[in-house]
């Protein structure tokens, strides 16, 4: 019940703070009264509904309006697209005429045979090819029969005209009609377009495309709707419909990718630029046409919301009727109820919440019914209780006068007052038996505590002089374990001493071992050393060899130089000598030159100077050459002594290396003997220092034994002071119980008791006195044997380790030690 508390008080809270809102709120007519409470409930929710409604036929409203502009847009912008892509189609095929070869050389049969084979391959919208003479203002070859020679002013169409060819330049592309134009021979409006002849001046082109047939199957998404086109100067081109008005107004954004929107009069236009062209694409469409789902929608939106709050007001109607109606007379009869009439008819007929409501006020009246009647009884049970209860209160007021009384006695020190417990309240009787019980055992006691109070100031005394005993013993055995103490420290100074010479000895076993491995290590790398020389000096001579069989090869290598610097020398003299007979031919042909008689042989002359001269050239090389060949020949005559020299030199010093390699080996070999001879030493030296070290140990140990015990022997000797010192306040401690025990005993004579007249089992017997006193006296005696056992068990522990040093410093001590023990 608890848990849930805190759940209701918020829920009890949250209520509490809306209503007080409420009631700031809502009007007093409104709050007291359940029926406007209704209506006004219903009218706030036929007013959201429809507010919601209102917002829900707007937003459709304008979610219809916003499809319907996005639709048309996007035709008008399809439709641009359509018209740009035939117009660009229309273009690209009359640049392509324009550039053919058969148009470049101007030849009218040539020309009148191209446009005829071009009519069947280019698309079917093209109905006409031409080809003009802007100079000669004729038409030279046309499709069209009867066109061929005709004049240009005999032309009705727009392309006839010479303006239209004005407009082009040379390195113009194409040029379009501004607007279209009927023609009889395909019954419909036609659009020309003329392209210039780039190597013929005034030659043009000329196409004429049926372009009504591409605006009548532009699609038209709004039943009603048309299409305009028109030009930059607001002139009508094309239409797919009889609108004949002009849109004088429209002006474009100049950005081809989107279609603007707008509103005239009866109607709705979306507009956009065809690419490529001045021409404005125009889509209309009637205003009720374009709206109509927009319009329909709304109305079965209202439709909706009316049904909505007919439904919602007819229901409010039957509640009410069935709610409010009865509610108020509910409300009357519960009137009749509060002033006391009880008697009035809440039968109802309804099964539901109302029903249930009127069946819980009929059970209320009769349980209030019932109360009324229980209530009166209880009234006169509660009289007669009083009255009773007066009664009592007078009978406890005098009881609990007189154990006042005797309470107070005693509290004064009177143990032997006792109280009435003859009472009509069983509660009085019992503290009256519980008291007298109590004084009872509290007088009995007070008289065992008196003689108790006696006893213990005996054994106090018997106490004090047995520890003033025990007292004199611990000091007696304080000043024997003092000198197992001194004793124990003078042992523990001398092996300190032992220990401090063995440790020096140790230290210089140590060093002599680390000497001798120091001097084997020496040995060992001595004769390692020797090794490697011996290695060395053999690597030494595998090099030598090495390099004299190599110098060997070199001098052969030189001795073959030679012999072809002496083959090249050959040579040479035989250039030297085919130089000098060219030389004589040159100068023969310089002779019959000169003999010439005319001047038609001075080429042959040139030929044999030019002869002459290369001959010179050729022997002044070869003597260069012939030179510099007895140097090479002198220098590698010079190098092979060298050689020759080095070669030799190499085989005696390869002599000496085998001789040292020879004294590295026996070197080698002492040193291995040496270094064998210096580790055995170095063994023993380690030995020797192994038991050094386990005799430093052996005295370490001794040390701290003997140092031990001469810890423990101050430890024990503290301990008996301390036990001396703690058997004085004992001592003093049992001087002052018994001291405490004649106080206690002439506090307790104050009271007054006559327990010695009472029962043995309530008092405290002489022998239980005494039994009590000697148990004390026991465990007094028993911790003063233990102290005393602890004192010698720890004196012989010091003896014992004293004899076992004893033992190991000196055999014949130990043994004497041991007589003298037993």
């Amino acid at each position: 019940m608890t848990a849930d508390s805190p759940p209701s008080d918020t829920k009890s809270g949250s209520s509490t703070q809306s209503s007080g809102i409420a009631a700031r709120i809502v009007p007093d007519f409104i709050r007291k009264r359940y029926v406007l409470k209704f209506a006004v409930a219903f009218a706030f929710v036929m007013l959201i509904i429809g507010c919601v409604g209102a917002i829900g036929y707007s937003q459709t409203q304008g979610t219809v309006e916003q499809n319907t502009e996005n639709q048309l847009t996007s035709t008008a912008k399809l439709q641009a697209d359509s018209m740009g892509e035939w117009v660009e189609g229309m273009r690209r095929q009359t640049i392509l005429l324009s550039e053919g070869e058969a148009v470049q050389d101007g030849n009218a049969e040539s020309i009148d045979a191209y446009v005829s084979t071009k009519k069947s391959s280019v698309s079917l919208e093209m109905k006409n090819i031409h080809y003009v003479d802007a100079s000669d203002g004729s038409v030279v070859a046309s499709t069209r029969e009867g066109y061929d020679g005709r004049e240009l002013s005999n032309v009705s169409a727009p392309w006839g005209q010479q303006s239209f060819y004005d407009q082009l330049s040379r390195h113009s592309s194409v040029a379009i009609t501004n607007s279209s134009y009927y023609s009889g021979a395909f019954s419909g409006r036609v659009i020309a377009f003329a392209s210039p002849v780039r190597s013929q001046e005034d030659g043009y082109i000329v196409t004429v495309g049926r372009a009504e047939q591409r605006v009548q199957g532009l699609y038209q998404p709004i039943e009603g709707g048309e299409t305009v086109i028109i030009n930059g100067n607001n002139e009508q081109v094309l239409s797919n419909g009889s609108a004949d008005q002009a849109y004088t107004s429209v002006e474009s954004d100049g950005d081809e990718t989107t279609a603007q929107f707008e509103r005239r009069n009866d109607e709705v236009i979306a507009y956009t630029e065809v690419p490529g062209t001045d021409w404005t694409v125009i889509t209309s469409t009637p205003t009720s046409q374009a709206f109509a789902v927009r319009n329909e929608v709304g109305l079965n939106i209202l439709a909706m919301l009316a049904v909505a709050l007919l439904g919602l007001a007819l229901t409010g109607v039957v509640l009410g009727r069935h709610t409010v109606v009865p509610i108020q007379r509910l409300q009357r009869k519960t009137a009749e109820m509060e002033n006391g009439n009880l008697d009035i008819d809440l039968a109802t007929d309804r099964d539901d919440e109302i029903g249930h409501l009127f069946a819980g006020f009929k059970n209320m009246r009769d349980a209030l019914r019932e109360q009324i009647s229980e209530a009166r009884k209880a009234r006169e049970d509660a009289e007669a209780a009083r009255a009773e209860t007066e009664q009592m209160n007078e009978h406890l007021e005098t009881k609990a006068n007189e154990y006042r009384s005797i309470m107070d006695d005693a509290a004064a020190g009177d143990l032997t007052v006792r109280m009435d417990p003859e009472s009509k309240n069983d509660a009085m009787s019992q503290i009256g038996r519980t008291f007298n019980e109590m004084l009872g055992e509290i007088e009995a006691t007070t008289e065992q505590l008196k003689n108790f109070a006696g006893e213990v100031a005996t054994a106090s005394e018997q106490v004090t002089a047995s520890s003033e005993e025990v007292r004199s013993a611990s000091e007696q055995v304080t000043e024997s374990i003092q000198e197992i103490s001194d004793g124990a420290e003078r042992q523990n100074d001398s092996l300190l001493t032992v220990s401090s010479e063995m440790d020096g000895l140790s230290t210089t076993t140590e060093q002599i071992a680390a000497s001798s491995n120091e001097v084997a290590d020496l040995a060992e790398r001595t004769a390692q050393t020797g090794q490697e020389g011996r290695e060395a000096a053999q690597q030494a001579i595998e090099g030598m060899n090495s390099i004299k069989a190599e110098s060997e090869g070199t001098v052969t290598e030189i001795e073959q130089l030679q012999e072809e610097v002496a083959q090249i020398d050959e040579l040479l003299e035989f250039i030297t000598e085919m130089a000098n007979q060219t030389n004589m031919l040159a100068l023969n042909a310089n002779i019959e030159a000169s003999r010439s008689a005319n001047g038609e042989d001075s080429g042959f002359g040139a030929v044999a100077e030019e002869v002459k001269e290369l001959a010179t050239d050729t022997k002044d090389a070869a003597e260069d050459i012939e030179a510099r060949l007895e140097q090479i020949k002198n220098q590698t005559d010079t190098t092979t002594t060298e050689v020759r020299k080095t070669s030799n030199e190499i085989a005696e010093h390869t002599d000496s290396v085998l001789e040292a390699a020879d004294a590295l080996e026996e070197i080698a070999g002492y040193a291995q003997e040496t270094n064998t001879g210096v580790q055995e030493i170095s063994a023993a030296t380690q030995q020797q220092a192994a038991a050094t070290q386990q005799v430093v140990a052996m005295v370490d140990e001794a040390a701290t034994i003997s140092e031990e015990t001469t810890t423990e022997a101050e430890n024990v000797a503290a301990a008996a002071e301390e036990q001396t010192t703690a058997l004085t306040e004992v001592s003093r401690s049992a001087s002052d119980l018994a001291t405490q025990a004649s106080q206690l005993s002439e506090a307790l004579d104050r009271f007054d008791t006559d327990a010695h007249d009472r029962k043995p089992s309530q008092q405290l017997t002489s022998k239980q006195t005494e039994e009590k006193v000697t148990l004390n006296r026991d465990n007094t005696e028993n911790r003063t044997d233990s102290t005393s056992a602890d004192v010698e068990g720890e004196t012989r522990q010091s003896a014992e380790e004293h004899d076992a040093f004893s033992f190991a410093e000196s055999p014949t001590k130990s043994r004497q030690s041991d007589k003298k023990e037993d």
